[in-house]
């Protein structure tokens, strides 16, 4: 069974839940909410000019592939993303975490799996 259409629907809710939590900085830096449902990209982002120098993060990024995986690409937030994802109906074995090493990315998922 494809589960792209119902994982990028999660994602999306995801995304837009954790850019409402987000600080808005009066100091001009923007957060930005990137949906790329086509393409199955998903991010949040900062930008602009805080205390006169260039501002420019990538907070979270997770981006859903063709063939049914979700990878979190980056997390730059405190919050369990795998659990949040795992709340909203993507099973840890269908997350990928993007950030490690493919021969420490096997390890962690199964240590993870565990918890």
């Amino acid at each position: 069974m494809d589960n792209t259409i119902t994982y990028k629907q999660a994602v999306q809710e995801l995304i837009q839940e954790l850019s409402a939590m987000m600080p808005k900085d009066d100091n001009g830096v923007e957060n930005q909410l990137l949906i790329d449902n086509e393409r199955g990209h998903y991010l949040i982002m900062g930008v602009g000019w805080e205390f006169g120098k260039w501002f420019y993060a990538t907070f979270v990024h997770i981006d859903v592939k063709e063939n049914g995986l979700v990878w979190l690409q980056h997390n730059g937030t405190d919050l369990d993303l795998v659990a949040s994802m795992n709340r909203l109906g993507i099973p840890k074995t269908d997350i990928v975490l993007g950030f490690h090493s493919p021969n420490v990315r096997e390890h962690v998922l199964v240590e993870y799996a565990k918890g």
